[in-house]
C-alpha cells in the first residue's frame, strides 16, 4: 500500500475541529489500551484511513485519557464508531465490526 494515510488522533482540545467542523464525513474510534477488541480494530483503521484518504476521515480517542468526551458520547463500551456527516452522529457501532461493513457505511455517507 503507497499511501501513508494515518488516522488522526483525537484530544479534548481537537476534537470539535477535527470532528464537529470537518468538511468531509469522520468516524471517530472509541477505543481503551486495555481492550483487546480495540486492538484488533487497529489495523481496520489504518487501512480505512488509507482507503478514504482524501475523502473521509478516521479519528480514534482514547476513553481512558478522555473520560469527558466518552461520556458526552455515551461511550458504554469499547470498540465503538461513531459515524458523524457535517458535524452531526448520524450512526454508532460497537464492538469489532469488519472492514467491508464500516467502508459501506462510509460510502453511504459520501
Amino acid at each position: 500500500m503507497a499511501d501513508t494515510a494515518t488516522y488522526v488522533t483525537l484530544t479534548d482540545e481537537n476534537f470539535a475541529g477535527e470532528v464537529l467542523q470537518s468538511d468531509v464525513p469522520v468516524v471517530v474510534d472509541f477505543w481503551a489500551a486495555w481492550c483487546g477488541p480495540c486492538k484488533l480494530m487497529n489495523p481496520i483503521i489504518d487501512g480505512l484511513a488509507a482507503d478514504f484518504a482524501g475523502k473521509a476521515k478516521l479519528a480514534k480517542i482514547n476513553i481512558d485519557d478522555h473520560e469527558e468526551l466518552a461520556s458526552q458520547y455515551h461511550i458504554m463500551g469499547v470498540p465503538t464508531l461513531l459515524f458523524f456527516k457535517d458535524g452531526s452522529l448520524v450512526e454508532r457501532t460497537e464492538g469489532v465490526i469488519a472492514q467491508g461493513a464500516i467502508a459501506d457505511k462510509i460510502n453511504t455517507l459520501l
